[in-house]
């Protein structure tokens, strides 16, 4: 087993399965089950329904949510070549290199939202009220701040209109791709998925977090503008985005960033988890604000 970097909720490792004349390489995902994060017979539903609608997604072999087999439910599923660390991806583009690649995340998050939901016979997939779960979960720290207060009083104010509900990734993002030159390859980390509005991945796609350094006018995942992500998906999905909802879920999205930075730290300061990493992305709360304070002012 070769353990591999990132995941912070599971491990993941890879390894070769061989007979006597035949190598597969093979990755595992395993960890303890929690009420945070999807089973692992769910994540290997969604992947099967998602790839079933066109979405590029790992081969998953097999699934198990007990623990008998190896002391923690685990997945394993195929390799996928390529990579996922965002700062190599953009040194292998240039501007028509990032343009391409945008438009194939914005394919594969419409395929992702075609998935047939019937499909998933998994009572595990449920549908979520984000506004109320990220208020729960910063309630439930004991903890908060006047921007974020502001943030979801705003937020509560002009809440939009529901729409349909979609099979919705949950943390669709650059660093959950695995990119092979300027192609998609395959969507990873299914550990959050949910029935919600498509709205969210959209946003969360374009928080200034997951461009990763890039600037202002790649807002989109650091690959290109918002603009030119949104109108990708419409034509892919045939869903027409509401610019004046997006911008609430991009405020929400923002938000939830914020509340993440937050929990993170407060794993460190607890004595829970002591570690830099985690102090150091509690810092953040600040950068999340300040986006949040722009966003508020901006009109969509």
């Amino acid at each position: 087993l070769r353990a591999l970097t990132g995941g912070a909720s599971r491990s993941t490792l890879a390894f070769d399965a061989v007979t006597s004349d035949q190598r597969w390489a093979l990755i595992l995902r395993i960890g303890p089950p929690d009420d945070v994060h999807a089973g692992m017979e769910l994540e290997a539903h969604v992947q099967a329904a998602a790839a079933a609608a066109g979405a590029p997604v790992p081969r998953v072999l097999i699934a198990d949510n007990s623990a008998a087999a190896l002391g923690n439910p685990f997945l394993i599923c195929e390799e996928v070549k390529g990579e996922t660390i965002v700062r190599r991806i953009d040194r292998q583009l240039d501007d028509i290199g990032r343009s391409r690649l945008l438009s194939q995340c914005a394919q594969a998050l419409a395929a992702i939202h075609r998935a047939d939901i019937s499909t998933v016979r998994d009572p595990e997939l449920a549908t979520q009220d984000q506004l109320a779960e990220w208020r729960g979960r910063l309630d439930a720290m004991g903890d908060t701040t006047a921007t974020f207060e502001w943030a979801f009083r705003w937020l509560g104010a002009h809440r939009p209109a529901s729409s349909p509900p979609h099979l919705v990734h949950g943390d669709y993002r650059m660093g959950n791709l695995i990119v092979d030159g300027s192609e998609l390859a395959a969507v990873l980390d299914w550990e959050l998925v949910h029935i919600g509005e498509v709205n969210e991945d959209l946003a969360w796609f374009c928080i200034r977090a997951w461009r990763f350094g890039a600037p202002a006018a790649r807002d989109a995942g650091g690959l290109g503008s918002v603009e030119e992500f949104l109108s990708g998906y419409e034509q892919a999905s045939g869903i027409t985005v509401d610019r004046v909802a997006f911008h609430w879920w991009l405020v929400l999205a923002t938000l939830r960033w914020g509340i993440i930075c937050r929990y993170q730290a407060e794993r460190h300061l607890s004595g829970l988890s002591p570690s830099v990493e985690l102090a150091t992305i509690g810092r953040r709360v600040c950068e999340t604000e300040w986006d949040l304070l722009d966003l508020l002012e901006a009109k969509p």
